[in-house]
């Protein structure tokens, strides 16, 4: 079996499409095809951008050219799909790609009831999030406001040890907002979005009333998070392989 063939038919069992990171995991258990290559993981990475059977859905996230009338909308949303739900499949998109690194980095993952239901990649984020109900480490004004962080990963003591907001089109000063709610505690925050939306973030972190997450708090675009994801699937995979 040749190395691209290896790659579809991953993805024809994934439904047709497939993160990077996912391909990384599964393509180099396929026993019939043979890699011989130092670099299996640079090698995906090339097969998925041959145009003659796969196409770009979004950052990180790849499909075969033969399933592109058969997609779910979550995942390949048609012009007559509402902006507003266009933008939420966005939105479930990244929060997953989050749960995913947590989960492989050993975290508990948290997201909101509000979002638990929504659909990443044929699943709902309740099926790949490990906490279903938030830990109570802190007062219960403090936890109203954690509830509605879009991913947070809880450490061993079940303590907040990141917590991350994925602002597509909504106010990130909301968001800073939240994270100040949580600055007595020995957390992490990140704002992630598209790369546009960098200068805003830089603006408003330097908000006064932002000073004291100012040295915690940064940036994530897309592509960051994405490629976080596929590279965290390597690390794994390449773990698992080795020990």
């Amino acid at each position: 079996m040749k190395q691209y063939e290896a790659v579809i038919m991953v993805m024809e069992g994934k439904g047709g499409y497939a993160t990077l990171g996912s391909l990384n995991q599964e393509v180099l258990k396929i026993k019939e095809c043979k890699w011989k290559t130092k670099t299996p993981f640079a090698s995906i990475r090339r097969i998925v951008q041959d145009e003659r059977f796969f196409f770009k859905i979004r950052p990180g996230l790849w499909a075969l050219k033969t399933h592109k009338d058969k997609l779910p909308p979550e995942i390949l949303a048609v012009k007559s799909v509402p902006k507003t739900k266009q933008e939420e499949y966005t939105h479930t998109y990244y929060q997953g790609l989050l749960v995913e690194i947590g989960n492989l980095k050993e975290y508990h993952t948290f997201v909101p009831n509000q979002d638990k239901n929504n659909s990443y990649l044929g699943k709902k984020l309740c099926e790949i999030s490990t906490v279903q109900n938030i830990y109570r480490f802190s007062y219960d004004h403090i936890l109203k406001r954690a509830k509605t962080v879009d991913v947070i990963w809880f450490n061993e003591r079940y303590m907040p040890a990141r917590l991350f907001e994925v602002e597509h089109s909504t106010t990130i000063q909301n968001s800073l907002i939240k994270f100040v709610e949580m600055q007595d505690f020995d957390t992490s925050f990140q704002i992630v979005a598209d790369n546009v939306r960098k200068r805003e973030f830089e603006s408003k972190l330097t908000l006064e009333a932002f000073r004291p997450i100012q040295r915690r708090t940064r940036f994530l675009s897309y592509e960051e998070v994405s490629d976080w994801h596929s590279k965290t699937y390597e690390i794994t995979t390449l773990e698992k392989n080795l020990f």
